[in-house]
């Protein structure tokens, strides 16, 4: 991989530097490595988050079906009636 360095000078607490050292040592990548890949974790997470729909836009996805086609939908309704109606002979038994 290659991409440009730039140094850079931070303050931490204790804790965070013997977890730095602890992951570094773990997984055998520079304390460097564990904050770049930190990072990058982070990130996937912000974004991931920043396409989570706000309660408005999911019940309007909810009301157009949510994604189900129609002729799924369909098909599970039979197999719901199929399966009620095979275990409904079985309580009468």
């Amino acid at each position: 991989m290659s991409y440009t360095l730039t140094r850079t000078s931070m303050a931490l607490d204790a804790w965070t530097i013997q977890t730095l050292k602890d992951l570094s040592e773990k997984w055998s990548i520079s304390k460097s490595e564990v904050m770049r890949r930190a990072v990058r974790a982070l990130k996937e997470t912000a974004e991931q988050e920043d396409q989570k729909m706000d309660p408005l836009q999911a019940l309007e996805w909810l009301q157009q079906g949510g994604g189900l086609v129609a002729e799924v939908a369909e098909q599970y309704r039979a197999d719901v009636a199929a399966e009620r109606q095979a275990t409904k002979y079985w309580w009468e038994t």
